[in-house]
């Protein structure tokens, strides 16, 4: 499952999930953000029901990318459990996103 994330539903979505959640700090303007987003919509079907992917626009939602100490995007965050166990800074082949979520997942 995919979902739009923001601060009002980010606890919820996030940190009250029963599952893990992958959540993907980006930005309109850039261009990585948007080279690896067909690969995440590809690991929320792929993954449905074991894996939830969050997108959160850090422009609109600049409180939120202070919190979590986010420099650069894409910035991939993987939580589990409401905390943070893993972390992919800048665009990363699809493989090898894959295989950050498939440790976490066992």
């Amino acid at each position: 499952m995919e979902i739009t994330l923001n601060n009002q539903n980010f606890d919820k979505e996030v940190i009250a999930s029963p599952v893990p959640v992958i959540v993907d700090f980006w930005a309109e303007w850039c261009g990585p953000c948007h080279a690896i987003a067909p690969t995440l919509s590809g690991i929320a079907k792929d993954y449905e029901g074991k894996l939830t992917v969050g997108k959160l626009n850090v422009d609109e939602n600049p409180d939120m990318a202070e919190k979590y100490a986010v420099r650069s995007i894409p910035n991939l965050k993987i939580f589990k459990n409401g905390q943070i166990i893993d972390e992919v800074i800048g665009a990363m082949p699809g493989a090898e996103i894959r295989k950050r979520i498939d440790k976490h997942l066992s």
